[in-house]
């Protein structure tokens, strides 16, 4: 109603210059609470631009990598602070589009990791439940009265663009109308994290296999897996695991029909341009509605700028490049 009263005012009497700019710039954020897959309670944070006090935007979902990784793009085990999905929300924030980041199960202060038997933990943690928290995330978003409901998105970093395209897939005719795929990988994370492996703990591939292939087997992670490989294969990760190792990115991306953009960094460490992005490239020129790929030089899998030759690239800021073409692809499909 409030929206529409300051529409109806705007109509009859122009605002001051003073007032236009203040509405057309800048950005208000609130803290988001609501219901996930299986009752999990879910906290994020929403970015809305100024404007929308006279005009309802555009808004996107952003969804975390893998780990322990908060609403804001940070990890636990990392000392750096990384703060590239905040960092993304306030570029989107002041080119007119929304959106809704939210701590995923287990992380931040969203509902955490269930004490109890390691079944209600394996459940608790199920792929079916992050891809179902995407869908839940997305809902609200559509709740919130700033949004313009036809014009939604998904960005996915990393693991989070495999749970974006999971999640596109399962909701069909009511996906968002564009998904952003941010250094997410083109093969199966089973191919991924072995190659990982491989490249930089070469003596750990033997195990890492058969750990990957008991989880297939079972469902389960085995209890005996070696000490330095834990992090990769939780106790408590086997159902999860066991879908997420094995999920083709090529294949639903195939069968979605909404608009795309790939976006990756060429010095990524860990999703290796072109090795393990092509399938999604090769998929894009088959699809009907296309899409649209594009690889930064020098920018690593955070998508910061490398400063040094042995630069991480986990802190400072946002790749302008990348920065710039989120804005303005996502603003055009959109309408910011």
């Amino acid at each position: 109603m409030r929206r529409r009263m300051l529409l109806a005012a705007g109509a009859a009497t122009p605002l001051p210059a003073q007032a236009q700019d203040f509405y057309a710039s800048g950005t208000r954020e609130r803290a988001l609470r609501f219901t996930g897959s299986d009752g999990a309670a879910l906290v994020g944070t929403f970015v809305v631009p100024r404007k929308s006090d006279l005009q309802y935007v555009p808004g996107v979902v952003l969804i975390a990598g893998s780990g322990p990784t908060d609403r804001d793009g940070n990890n636990s085990y990392l000392t750096d602070r990384i703060d590239l999905l905040k960092q993304i929300a306030e570029r989107l924030g002041n080119a007119g589009i929304a959106s809704l980041r939210y701590d995923k199960r287990g992380i931040g202060a969203s509902t955490p990791r269930p004490r109890g038997s390691l079944a209600l933990q394996e459940n608790f943690f199920a792929w079916s439940n992050f891809v179902g928290d995407v869908q839940a995330a997305h809902a609200e978003l559509l709740r919130q009265p700033e949004i313009k409901g036809y014009a939604t998105a998904f960005l996915g970093h990393s693991e989070g663009g495999l749970l974006a395209l999971a999640a596109a897939a399962a909701m069909g005719a009511k996906r968002p109308h564009a998904m952003v795929l941010a250094s997410t990988p083109g093969r199966t994370l089973a191919e991924i994290v072995l190659d990982q492996i491989d490249r930089n703990a070469p003596s750990f591939a033997g195990e890492a296999k058969r750990v990957i292939a008991a989880i297939a087997a079972t469902g389960h992670v085995p209890d005996d897996v070696l000490r330095e490989l834990q992090s990769l294969f939780p106790p408590y990760g086997g159902l999860f695991l066991k879908a997420a190792l094995s999920f083709d990115p090529a294949a639903p991306l195939a069968a979605t029909d909404n608009q795309c953009l790939l976006l990756h960094g060429g010095a990524d460490r860990q999703v290796v341009p072109l090795a393990d992005i092509q399938p999604l490239i090769d998929v894009l020129s088959t699809r009907v509605s296309g899409g649209e790929a594009l690889v930064v030089p020098n920018v690593s899998h955070n998508l910061k700028t490398l400063v040094t030759p042995v630069d991480a690239g986990f802190a400072g800021p946002l790749s302008p490049v990348i920065a710039d073409k989120l804005a303005s692809w996502l603003g055009r499909l959109l309408g910011a």
